[in-house]
């Protein structure tokens, strides 16, 4: 599994060391030249860059005319399609919009499965699967309807990891998922999730600030993980200085790899 990590501007080289591929938020591009020039950097440095439209930031997709035109400026590897939270049927309606209208875009396209229920899910999921434009489906850590599947089980992100867990196991009970497609998991609430899909070698590529985040708040992982989330979102730290940080985050991206591929 392909693992790339959301981190400050401080210790983005240091990071781009320890991971396989660099994920982009488009939106900081308007907002921080930086941070732009440096996927840049990386695009001309030979690195993967998956571009990202900053969904989970902002709440709502970003622009897609504007989004479109950092597409072909940055010309990432792949591209997540604008989608809508928990919404199968708004998400379907804009990924057809969005790749009719800007046809030929350069990267490989990436669609999300979006829902609010396990049905709604696969619905949005069967869509893509069977879209000859779709190169890569994603799979979100935290759909609500993941707190319910399970109730009784622990905190909020352990329900959440639970929750993801079980509904890929559906969905490969149900016969839905389709292995021909390579597959991505969006963030994560714990690390130790990771740990059910070493064998599953259609998972090819996860993102998450989890092991950054952690770092720089001094939690290091058990060999088990964590317990629990600090839920902060990365991009609000993207200028923060935290080099005097770097041995904890270090320590955890590298327990993150061992996490996810054993």
């Amino acid at each position: 599994m392909k693992i790339a990590h959301e981190a400050p501007l401080s210790i983005f080289d240091r990071v781009q060391v320890l991971t396989d591929y660099d994920y982009a938020l488009v939106h900081l591009f308007e907002e921080n030249e930086e941070y732009y020039n440096t996927l840049v950097k990386a695009k001309k440095d030979g690195r993967e860059v998956l571009l990202d439209n900053s969904i989970f930031e902002l709440g709502t997709a970003f622009d897609g005319d504007v989004y479109a035109d950092w597409i072909v400026k940055l010309k990432p590897d792949w591209y997540i399609v604008p989608d809508v939270l928990n919404n199968a049927s708004a998400t379907i309606d804009s990924f057809d919009r969005f790749v009719s209208t800007y046809a030929g875009l350069p990267g490989k396209v990436i669609a999300v499965a979006q829902g609010s229920t396990y049905d709604e899910l696969v619905t949005c999921y069967t869509h893509h699967a069977n879209n000859p434009l779709v190169d890569k489906i994603a799979l979100s850590f935290d759909h609500p309807f993941f707190l319910t599947m399970q109730p009784s089980l622990g905190n909020k992100y352990y329900r959440m990891m639970r929750g993801r867990q079980k509904v890929i196991a559906d969905m490969l009970r149900d016969e839905v998922i389709d292995t021909s497609k390579p597959h991505h998991l969006l963030g994560c609430g714990l690390p130790q999730e990771f740990t059910e899909y070493k064998d599953y070698k259609w998972i090819d590529s996860m993102d998450s600030s989890n092991p950054i985040i952690h770092g720089m708040k001094n939690i290091i992982y058990s060999p088990y993980g964590l317990n629990d989330k600090e839920s902060v979102k990365l991009f609000t730290l993207i200028n923060e200085n935290v080099v005097d940080k770097w041995n904890d985050i270090e320590y955890n991206i590298k327990m993150f790899r061992k996490l996810c591929n054993g």
